[in-house]
């Protein structure tokens, strides 16, 4: 999941940004409203965390310009306020959810995760190919019922293979989707990755390479020729 936070406060923005990534997302930072839309034009979020009061512009101001783009980012907006007209005004400008400083932090964690699953299409809790299941909440891989440890990114790279549903998904998505905006676009991280991630999946073959266009899980029922590379 790829999540960009837009917050004024460096030390919140970053603490923030370190507890999404310890929960396995590629987290982005704008430390202001004109470099948090830059980003948000660039790169497709699947959630823009948003504080309200922003220097240039405001976190309302980035959330119209998202409704008006119509993309699939999903809005979380954070406020100093919690009244009930701030909540209803905030959310009448097409923001997803809205969460009051101070927050307890699994909580906001919970709602991000909860806001990357109503993407289009809608993406299931748990994901499945065959006898390998993502529990994306729980952050748990299961092959054959056995537990399958993995890193961060090469959960990253499974969990958005399997949400793809047997579609390929090119090492150029794979890079933008798991990792952050300070990732080397001609590294050979990706290939790494799924190399790594298959001897962890073991035998039979789970990922697929499709040459020239990327890697695959293929759905249930399809038969896998996965290849190294």
């Amino acid at each position: 999941m790829r999540v960009i936070v837009v917050e004024d406060e460096p030390a919140m923005a970053d603490a923030v940004a370190r507890g999404l990534r310890r929960d396995g997302m590629a987290v982005d930072i704008a430390y202001d409203g004109d470099d948090g839309s830059e980003k948000l034009s660039v790169t497709r979020y699947d959630v823009a965390v948003l504080d309200r009061d922003l220097p240039g512009r405001s976190g309302d101001e980035l959330c119209d310009e998202l409704v008006a783009a119509g993309g699939t980012t999903r809005v979380l907006m954070l406020t100093a306020s919690d009244t009930l007209a701030d909540k209803v005004e905030g959310l009448s400008r097409g923001a997803d959810d809205y969460l009051a400083k101070p927050f307890d932090f699994p909580e906001l964690v919970a709602r991000v995760r909860a806001l990357g699953r109503r993407a289009t299409p809608a993406v299931p809790p748990t994901l499945a190919a065959g006898d390998l299941v993502l529990d994306p909440a729980r952050r748990t891989v299961r092959r054959s019922g056995a537990p399958v440890e993995l890193t961060r990114k090469e959960f990253g790279v499974l969990e958005v293979l399997l949400a793809a549903g047997g579609a390929v998904v090119s090492s150029e998505e794979l890079l933008e989707r798991v990792w952050d905006e300070n990732a080397d676009p001609f590294t050979t991280t990706v290939r790494v990755t799924v190399m790594t991630l298959r001897k962890k999946l073991g035998e039979p073959g789970m990922i697929d390479t499709v040459v020239g266009a990327g890697y695959r899980v293929p759905a249930a029922g399809a038969a896998s020729g996965a290849v190294a590379g």
